[in-house]
């Protein structure tokens, strides 16, 4: 396969010739006639590589990149090592197409197998499937797999994502499910109210950690909760977080879900990103999507599959628990390359660096009269504060230094986020920007 592949007139005889044709009119000659195209399309004509290239980088232009972010809310610019690209970029890896045929397939099926495999180191789950659309779906798709003939109910912490929150009640609504949200306290889920809500119609409760405001949940004892209750706990987790704080599988989690955005993809205006999806081995037939395994050939050599599936997972869609049909190959085949580049160590060096500036940040910004801590719980790299001017000036006089400011949320406050790429200076600058707006 190429990236440009030419052909000419020679070739296409050639081609016509090797089936028995003469024309490409011979080739399509059982359409209709009354259902060809007689005249072209009525569109204008195609323009040279040149006037395209001009075209689109006009358009480009108009897009405005912060050379500074402190905005994260479920996707973060993070350092992505020259390798990611080097290696997806290459066009045996270019397709996000399910691998069916294994014996063509082997390198595209043992790359999905080692992003799985990293996958469950990171989660310190049993098993991983090769990836679903978006983190928010994975959710979606856990909180089904939980679901049982007499326990259907997902309860979901307030506390989590939004539009988290948002599709897990979609998907619910489209299964004829109940979905309860979780008071929150605090900025933390309310273990209390949560004990109130545990019936015997529960199936699983969803749980961000960490949380959307970036606190710390105490996942454990919720973990305990919910398990006495009989019903499963499905985390979300942050990937890079993850390097640091305990795992799902310490937490008695029986589904980790999350954003693989974080692992090597670009913010790039929204996606594609990645839907990572973990479990314990007693819910692995539960798993949505494509399971790729090891096993070995007829002459004993190591060869991967894909497993525990049928190639059309749910034929009757009306009975289908998940209608996952593919799956984000190329996403999570740069996640793999990204978690082998950075390593433990490296991956625990970012982490590192994301708390320690996202609490000098903190400490700095709750510093400034009005601008005061929301929460007090622990957190990794985002925090909310409170905001005493409003967010239009704020954010137009951070614009003009060229940065992009926390998220503003509805009640007032911001939600702020610091990276490994953020620096000393640039938060200095941050601070001395809100201090100088809130003293005019």
């Amino acid at each position: 396969m190429g990236h440009y592949l030419s052909i000419t007139e020679d070739q296409k005889a050639q081609m016509l010739s090797a089936i028995g044709l003469n024309s490409t009119e011979e080739l399509y000659s059982a359409v209709p006639s009354e259902l060809v195209l007689k005249n072209g399309l009525d569109i204008p004509s195609g323009l040279s590589e040149l006037e395209v290239l001009r075209e689109m980088s006009s358009l480009a232009a108009k897009n405005k990149v912060f050379p500074t972010i402190f905005r994260g809310a479920g996707a973060y610019r993070h350092y992505i090592p020259a390798i990611v690209s080097a290696v997806n970029s290459k066009e045996t890896f270019v397709t996000a197409y399910t691998p069916y045929q294994a014996e063509i397939s082997q390198g595209i099926l043992q790359s999905i197998f080692e992003y799985q495999t990293m996958i469950c180191e990171l989660t310190g789950m049993d098993v991983s499937n090769a990836s679903v659309y978006d983190g928010a779906s994975a959710a979606a798709e856990a909180a089904a797999m939980c679901r049982e003939r007499k326990r259907t109910k997902t309860l979901v912490s307030s506390a989590a994502h939004p539009d988290v929150i948002s599709v897990i009640k979609t998907y619910c609504w489209g299964a004829n499910a109940e979905m309860l949200i979780i008071p929150e306290k605090e900025g933390l889920t309310d273990i209390d109210a949560l004990r109130g809500m545990l019936d015997e119609t529960v199936s699983g409760v969803y749980l961000a950690q960490p949380n959307f405001y970036g606190l710390i949940e105490d996942a454990e004892a919720i973990g305990r909760l919910v398990h006495e209750a009989g019903a499963k706990l499905i985390m979300g987790v942050n990937p890079i977080a993850a390097a640091l704080i305990k795992t799902p599988a310490e937490c008695g989690a029986d589904v980790a879900v999350g954003e693989g955005q974080s692992l090597g993809m670009p913010l790039s205006f929204g996606g594609p990103y990645l839907g990572f999806m973990a479990a314990t081995s007693a819910m692995m037939r539960r798993l949505p999507g494509r399971i790729v395994g090891e096993t070995t050939d007829t002459d004993g050599n190591r060869a991967f599959v894909l497993t525990l599936q049928a190639r059309e997972q749910h034929i009757r869609r009306e009975k289908a628990s998940s209608n996952i049909c593919s799956n984000q190959a190329l996403c999570a085949t740069t996640a793999a390359v990204y978690l082998a580049a950075m390593g433990p160590e490296g991956l625990k060096n970012a982490a590192t660096q994301c708390l320690s500036k996202a609490h000098y940040m903190a400490a700095e910004i709750s510093a400034i009269s009005g601008f005061s801590l929301r929460y007090k719980g622990e957190f990794f790299h985002e925090f909310v504060t409170e905001c005493p001017v409003s967010h239009e000036a704020l954010f137009d006089a951070l614009e003009e230094k060229g940065i992009l400011g926390g998220l503003p949320l509805k009640d007032g406050g911001i939600l702020w986020c610091a990276t490994e790429l953020n620096t000393k200076k640039e938060i200095d600058l941050l601070v001395s920007v809100l201090r100088e707006v809130s003293e005019k």
